[in-house]
């Protein structure tokens, strides 16, 4: 069975606190695994979760800053130590090779698994999978960032009203959907398209055009909002976004699910974030990152 659903390990800004761990995120997509910004203790934290090393088929850091990639070193060993048994491919952006390198060679460690490296260097596509297509768009911090985008091919939805119109049953629904035509009905008449999923994952960043690039239509949206609407000025002063601004987002983007994490320890009341987010006008469907929280990617 198919499962698609977002594992948070970490949700904190800068610094790991009593209740919030540095960043962590993986999105299980059917049978494979995406490691998002595994910032330190992000091990300890899959082993809480239940996530495997076994489980991470990709690993997408969206910068180098140690909240979102300290916990590189100790994933990528314990990938080796487990002698995961397929490859994994790691993104990051290519101006940070020398701390990429230094992160995976940070200890002495036997490698058992091939690690192939792509790193990003532009906006656009950089893998292309039966299961998804995988995006980067460049955003605008201190150092350079990028945000990842999921898109699943578009499918068809068999209609069952138009099938019987045209008396399809049996094993010649199969037939139609096999070979596109079936006694001179095409599969366009008895089906529509059906849109394929679309996830999307903003860190570190100010409004700029690589934010609206990568929520556009995302059924889920996973974007920082380190700070509140109050402290706009910190926010831009520092490349982040406030509530109302990733909220205002969504809102615009017709996004469905709306993930805000990636919290300012300087707040205590979460609930302040999800206030400002629905006094932005977003109405979706709203979630504020817990550590360990599992979210399940709307279905279409």
């Amino acid at each position: 069975m198919s499962v698609r659903e977002l594992v948070v390990l970490g949700t904190a800004s800068q610094v790991p606190t009593r209740h919030r761990n540095h960043n962590g995120y993986l999105l299980r997509w059917d049978g494979q695994g995406i490691l998002f910004d595994p910032g330190e203790g992000t091990q300890r934290q899959m082993l809480r979760a239940g996530v495997a090393a076994h489980d991470i088929d990709r690993i997408c850091v969206t910068h180098f800053h140690g909240d979102h990639s300290l916990g590189l070193a100790g994933v990528i060993q314990r990938i080796n130590l487990d002698q995961v048994p397929h490859p994994v491919t790691a993104h990051y952006p290519a101006s940070g090779q020398h701390f990429f390198e230094r992160l995976r060679y940070a200890t002495a460690y036997r490698e058992t698994v091939k690690l192939a490296e792509v790193p990003v260097a532009a906006d656009g596509p950089l893998a292309v999978t039966e299961a998804y297509t995988l995006d980067a768009r460049k955003l605008s911090h201190p150092v350079e960032s990028y945000g990842y985008r999921i898109v699943e091919p578009d499918g068809r939805r068999i209609l069952p009203e138009r099938l019987a119109a045209h008396g399809i049953k049996g094993p010649d629904v199969g037939r139609i959907q096999r070979d596109g035509v079936l006694g001179g009905v095409t599969l366009d008449e008895v089906s529509e398209v059906r849109r394929g999923q679309r996830f999307a994952f903003v860190m570190d960043t100010r409004l700029c055009d690589g934010v609206y690039a990568l929520a556009e239509g995302a059924d889920m949206l996973v974007i920082e909002s380190t700070f509140l609407d109050e402290d706009l000025r910190l926010a831009t002063d520092h490349g982040h976004l406030t509530a109302g601004q990733a909220a205002a987002v969504a809102r615009d983007a017709g996004v469905r699910h709306l993930v805000l994490t990636h919290f300012s320890q300087r707040y205590s009341d979460p609930a302040e974030f999800e206030r400002q987010a629905r006094a932005a006008g977003f109405d979706g469907e709203l979630s504020i990152a817990q550590d360990l929280m599992r979210v399940p990617v709307p279905k279409r």
